[in-house]
């Protein structure tokens, strides 16, 4: 598998890796005319995406944490 197939894969790895959202696939003959930057830019935009998710969520739970 060369390197723009590996980036492309990850891609669809991070769509599916949120719990509760159907399954994503994508067809690789659409991305294949993306430069490997471009698909490095999509995995970074994904994870931050990601990220941004997961300090919501940890902020709206703390507001339930209970203190002595």
């Amino acid at each position: 598998m060369n390197r723009k197939d590996q980036l492309i894969e990850d891609i669809q790895k991070l769509l599916n890796s949120y719990e509760g959202v159907k399954k994503t696939e994508i067809n690789p003959n659409l991305l294949t005319f993306m430069d490997e930057e471009t698909l490095i830019n999509i995995i970074d935009s994904l994870l931050t995406q990601k990220d941004n998710a997961v300090d919501s969520d940890t902020q709206w739970l703390e507001k339930f944490k209970k203190y002595k």
